[in-house]
Parts: C-alpha cells; structure tokens; sequence
C-alpha cells in the first residue's frame, strides 16, 4: 500500500489510519494532505490514529509537521483516538506536536474542527451557486 486514503466531508478531510505507518507512507501521506488541503480549500484536517499502538519520533514530527503546514494554509488539524502508550511515547520523545489539536474519538474531533473554524464556515461552498 503506497497511499493512505484521504476522505472529504464538507469543508474537512478525514484520514483514518488502520496500518503501522513506515517511513516512506508516512512522507506519502504528509505530502498528499497538503496537496489536498490546497486542492479543496478543505478548513480542517481530522486524522485517526485509534488503530496506532505505536508511534515513533518520525511519525510524530510528520504529525507536528501536518499541522503546521496545514494551518499556514487556513486549515485546523485534530488528532483523534491516541493510544495512552502513544501519548506517553510522545511525551517522552519531547514531541509537542506544535499546530496539532486532539480529541478523544471521531465524534469529538469533528466538533472541535466546527469550533475552531466557525458554524458559519461550515457551507460547502458549491451549494452557495445553487441561490
């Protein structure tokens, strides 16, 4: 598997990763959110680790760095479903995950994203043609 599928519903992107990522997917993945954030002016980025048991230092400044390329291109990045392993990992690698929001589950994390972008940019905008 070369790719990690990337999902839009409205102004966001969603990302569910159900494998261990290795390096180059991970690189894969980093480059292809933002050009799908540019592609579809998505607002936020919402990525699922619940599926990630382990997450080294690499995986890590890919997510830190997801975020802050992400919000340098007007879109907020949440992070939902750590493990209390990764957490800890994270934490004790010194990896703050800069420009990254988290959330407990799926659910959480898409009234985050509402949150921090605005109910009223929540449109699509390809229905606004329609009046």
């Amino acid at each position: 598997m070369d790719r990690i599928p990337i999902l839009r519903m409205g102004r966001f992107l969603l990302v569910t990763i159900q494998i261990d990522l290795y390096d180059r997917l991970a690189t894969n993945l980093e480059s292809d959110l933002v050009q799908m954030v540019n592609k579809t002016g998505a607002r936020g980025v919402l990525i699922d680790i619940s599926a990630l048991s382990i997450v080294d230092s690499f995986m890590g400044r890919i997510l830190g760095n997801i975020g802050s390329m992400s919000k340098i291109m007007d879109a907020e990045t949440v992070v939902v479903g750590m493990q209390p392993a990764v957490a800890i990992t994270l934490i004790e690698l010194g990896l703050e995950l800069k420009g990254v929001h988290t959330a407990l589950n799926v659910e959480k994390g898409m009234e985050l994203l509402q949150e921090k972008i605005g109910a009223d940019d929540l449109d699509d905008p390809d229905e606004d043609s329609a009046e």
